[in-house]
Formats: structure tokens, C-alpha cells, sequence
């Protein structure tokens, strides 16, 4: 990116926005460019102190350019070789003075090496502009940078050293943090253990936890259950040991391109949520919830694709990551008519993830589950969007005994006291959830009599529930008409064929 800014510059592009957080950092990259041959000045706008020149002392009306318009006006009256930098310009860019001063000021600086810089944490571009501004995203540290990071704290705690081991651990638990948010986890390691090695991998980590909660629509979920912990669905479990180690320098020397995502359908409550929860267990990455009704936000045009940029950019700064997107068929159904209800928003979110998912090359791998299939976008279902789509029915007599194993194991009851070929048989039609919340019922019910519950409660309580597929049977067998030539069984492929055929 930096290599791609500089030519820019030389290239004598008028006006570039530089979506950021690091000020300092940038401000030192572009000092760097702007040495290169034809040597060019740097001034700095800010609402605060209006226009500085770059390494001055701050001075409060400086040439009396607080206003937007009045420093784009004065960089055009500017004769020299020079790079205007813009700090915050996105609450004023929809002005139509300053659009108009913008465009002014591209016009002027035709033939000249003069270039003005827009630097935001966010991105906001009026439609005057769109054709005339080059957008960047300015890259976090990588891992050369954090070793200069690294070491600078090293150093300040007396030149402690470190195996190779650890400093690699302590770098890739940073990745994904800014310069000074690595400096500041550094620290609070050294404070708080009063050393700096490979054991304080977990507080350099929390960091990433807390750069999660501030992005405010993805969700850090920790999953204490293993993949065990789901009854049934072999085919899809093997599907997934299988790539367990995918992410893996040694996968890329053999040749194993990164798994993109996968997608799993079925009936509602027959573990598709767990499944994608328990994965990251499996595969050892972190689980990152996408909140889709957190990204739409109407308070101000262009912030939802903003929100959803954020959070992609987010997930793909802590990669290697699980990006989980549940109920994918709720997020994404209303994109047809978008145009009507939501001005084109859903529509233009919805155009945004599936190139992001097309063009993505950090490893990000994304698990989405759907119960209604109708509902969803052809472009999702489209191959090569996902590495896989799965179909996840409702339990054979075999996995619902499995399924009331677990429970009942959950609970720490002695499976020796249950028939479950019984229980699986009277739970015949049930999903895992129903099963579960059967047993949760017969426990209820034992405990208010102050007593222990027994084969009769659970099987009292499963004939008290009216499952979802005798609800809705049209939907179940809709479904299953569905992917039966078009998804793969999660179950072992023998036994899904004969249900989805029955």
C-alpha cells in the first residue's frame, strides 16, 4: 500500500483518501514519500488548529484556515510542491461548499505536484467526488513492524531476551492490533506480570477480545463444548477434522489452497449454530459472530456499508478466524426489494459481502447456517462462493440416541438407568433441541416434586411436545426436496439419502 501511495503521488493524482486510524504512523509514511525526488512540503489540516506544516509547533489559527473551505481555498493559492494532509474531513465533506472547494482544488492542481490527502477513520465520499478520488485502506503493522515494537520493549526491560519460539507467539497474538495498541498490550504484560515471554500470549490476546467489543457488531464467542458434544452429522464432523490443520504453513508448502467457507442448511434446532461454535474449538482459530442487525444503521447514508467494511476489516486483522454468520436466510432475504423498502442498503451490503468473499485472500473462513432456503440470494448457492454446502436433517434412531447419551452425560446421570432405544424411538421426528429441552423439562418437573426424574418424565414430556416437523411438514419436506440433488448430507451419506428420500 505504501509502494501504491508513493506512485500516486508521483504520479501527481490530485486527491486520495487514506481510510486510517494511526495518525502518527501515517503521517511518518507519507514523510517518507514526500522525501523522495521532487522533494514536497507537508502541511497538516485539522478543525482544531487548522493548517501546520508538518514537524511545527502547533499554532491555533494558523493562516486563518480553521474552516474546510478556507484551507482547501488557501492549498490552492500555494505555489509549491507540497501534500495537504485533511485529518477528519468526513463530517464536513457533504457540505456543498467544501465538495465544491474539492473539486476547485482538483482542477487547480492539474500539471502541479500537489496532492491533497483525506485521513479518516472512516469513509465517506459525496457522489461529486466519487469519480475523482482514489481510495486506500491503510494497512495495519505487519509482522516486521511489531518485532521494531517488540524489541523497543524489550529493551526497556533490560534487554531481556527471547527464544525464537516465543517471539513468534508473542508477534502472531499481536497481529491485528495498530502499532500503538501493540505497545500498550506490551506494557500492561510487562505490568502486569513483570516479565515479557511467550507466557503472556493470553494478555496480548485479551486485546484482540477488546478490539472486538469496540467494533460493536462482531461478537468474540468462546465455546467451552467440543465437537464430540454434537450428536450425528459424521460426514460433516469428518469434513471437518479433514482441515483441521488447513491453515497451516505446512498446507500452503503442500499446495492446499486456504478453505473459504461453507454453508449449512436444514431444519431449525438439529445443531447447525453448534456445529459452526464447536469448530473453532476443533480448528484452535477464534469464533467471530457477524451481527447482521447491528451493521444496518439509518442514521446516516453510507454508515451501514461502513459498519460492514469495519467489521470485515476487523475479522480479516485478527485472521486466521472463524467469521460465523447464523440464520444467513434472515440477514440477506430482503435484497430484491431493497430498492423499495431501504433506498438500495440491503442491496448494496449485500453486493458488498459477496465480493468480499470472492476476492478475500486473508484467511477467513465463513461458517453460515439457513433454515429457509427459499429465501436465499441464487448468488450465495452459486459454486465457489462456499467450499461446501451442507444439509442437516432431523435425527435418525440412532443419532437421537447418541443425542440423549450426551445430555443425559451433560447432567451427570447414570445412562445405565435409561432405555434410550426407548426414548429414542417415542422422540422419533424430534430435533436435538427438542430432545433437549424434553429432558429439561422432565428434570423440571422430578425437581418440583423433590425427586430424581426418570425414564417415565422424559417420555411424559417428550408426548407433551408437538414437534417441529409435524408443525411444519411443508417447509421439512420442501427442504429436503431441495437438497437432495443440491447439498451434501451432514449425516453419513447412506442414511440422509434414504430420509431425504423418504
Amino acid at each position: 500500500m505504501k509502494e501504491e501511495l508513493s506512485i500516486l503521488i508521483q504520479a501527481q493524482y490530485p486527491l486520495i483518501y487514506l481510510v486510517t486510524s494511526e495518525e502518527e504512523r501515517t503521517e511518518q509514511a507519507i514523510a517518507t514519500i514526500a522525501q523522495l525526488r521532487p522533494q514536497r512540503r507537508i502541511y497538516i489540516w485539522t478543525v482544531t488548529h487548522g493548517i501546520v506544516e508538518y514537524g511545527q509547533p502547533r499554532n491555533v489559527n494558523q493562516h486563518n484556515t480553521i474552516s474546510p473551505e478556507a484551507a482547501i481555498e488557501w492549498t490552492i493559492r500555494q505555489k509549491d510542491s507540497s501534500i495537504f494532509i485533511f485529518k477528519d474531513l468526513h463530517p464536513f465533506i457533504d457540505s456543498p461548499a467544501t465538495t465544491r472547494w474539492l473539486r476547485d482544488a482538483i482542477a487547480s492542481f492539474k500539471g502541479t505536484q500537489k496532492t491533497i490527502i483525506l485521513m479518516s477513520p472512516m469513509q465517506q465520499i459525496p457522489i461529486e467526488l466519487e469519480k475523482e478520488v482514489v481510495v486506500l485502506d491503510f494497512p495495519l503493522p505487519d509482522l516486521t513492524e511489531l518485532n521494531q515494537v517488540l524489541d523497543r520493549q524489550l529493551e526497556k526491560n533490560r534487554g531481556r531476551r527471547l527464544t525464537t519460539e516465543a517471539r513468534e507467539k508473542l508477534l502472531k497474538a499481536a497481529l491485528g492490533l495498530t502499532r500503538d495498541e501493540a505497545e500498550k498490550v506490551y506494557r500492561k504484560a510487562q505490568v502486569t506480570a513483570e516479565q515479557l515471554t511467550e507466557k503472556e500470549v493470553d494478555i496480548v490476546l485479551s486485546e484482540k477480545k477488546q478490539l472486538i467489543r469496540r467494533n460493536g457488531i462482531l461478537e468474540f464467542i468462546e465455546e467451552d463444548e467440543t465437537i464430540d458434544a454434537v450428536g450425528g452429522l459424521e460426514e460433516l464432523k469428518r469434513w471437518l477434522k479433514q482441515r483441521s490443520n488447513a491453515f497451516t504453513e505446512r498446507a500452503r508448502e503442500y499446495g492446499l489452497p486456504q478453505p473459504k467457507g461453507m454453508l449449512i442448511l436444514g431444519v431449525p434446532g438439529c445443531g447447525k449454530s453448534l456445529i459452526a461454535k464447536t469448530t473453532s474449538r476443533l480448528w484452535g482459530l477464534p469464533l467471530l459472530r457477524l451481527d447482521m442487525g447491528r451493521v444496518y444503521d439509518g442514521s446516516m447514508v453510507g454508515r451501514s456499508e461502513a459498519n460492514l467494511r469495519n467489521a470485515l476489516k476487523t475479522a480479516e486483522s485478527i485472521s486466521p478466524a472463524i467469521l460465523f454468520i447464523d440464520e444467513l436466510d434472515k440477514s440477506f432475504a430482503g435484497t430484491s426489494g431493497s430498492s423499495d423498502s431501504d433506498g438500495g442498503t440491503s442491496s448494496r451490503i449485500f453486493g458488498s459481502f459477496l465480493t468480499w468473499m470472492q476476492e478475500k485472500t486473508s484467511p477467513v473462513f465463513v461458517m453460515a447456517t439457513a433454515n429457509r432456503v427459499e429465501r436465499l440470494p441464487g448468488e450465495f448457492l452459486r459454486k465457489g462462493r462456499f467450499d461446501e454446502l451442507f444439509f442437516v436433517d432431523l435425527p435418525t434412531a440412532d443419532e437421537r440416541k447418541e443425542i440423549f447419551n450426551i445430555h443425559l452425560l451433560k447432567r451427570k446421570r447414570d445412562i445405565t438407568r435409561f432405555d434410550l432405544e426407548q426414548l429414542a424411538k417415542v422422540a422419533d421426528g424430534f430435533s436435538g433441541a427438542e430432545i433437549e429441552q424434553a429432558l429439561v423439562a422432565a428434570m423440571y418437573e422430578a425437581f418440583a416434586q423433590d425427586r430424581e426424574f426418570t425414564q417415565l418424565d422424559i417420555i411424559a414430556a417428550i408426548k407433551a411436545t408437538l414437534p417441529l416437523s409435524k408443525t411444519m411438514t411443508e417447509q421439512v419436506t420442501a427442504l429436503r426436496d431441495w437438497a437432495r440433488q443440491r447439498a451434501r448430507p451432514a449425516a453419513s451419506s447412506v442414511a440422509e439419502y434414504q430420509r431425504m428420500e423418504f
